[in-house]
């Protein structure tokens, strides 16, 4: 999908915002995002989406990536509603 719009390009490959930092911390057995007033505790699915959040990767590839790790289909809906969620917690452009 080709678009004109910048604006659209950029929202097609979502990218943590330069304020946080994902990481797998061992002690949580979960993905946190990091910022500087403090961390949110990630669920496996939003660690799973938010780690291929690099500004590389379209958003429709990230989707076909996890319904390939989790022998699914179908998962489009759920990222799409996860990262217009991170989009209005300031997490993702």
């Amino acid at each position: 999908m080709s678009s004109s719009n910048p604006t659209d390009a950029t929202r097609l490959r979502p990218h943590l915002k330069s304020m946080f930092r994902l990481q797998w911390e061992t002690a949580q057995d979960a993905y946190v995002l990091l910022y500087p007033e403090g961390m949110v505790k990630l669920n496996p699915s939003a660690g799973e989406i938010l780690s291929r959040c690099d500004g590389t990767r379209e958003l429709d590839d990230i989707i076909g990536e996890l319904e390939h790790l989790f022998s699914t289909s179908a998962l489009a809906a759920d990222v799409y509603r996860f990262i217009e969620h991170a989009r209005q917690r300031g997490w993702v452009d």
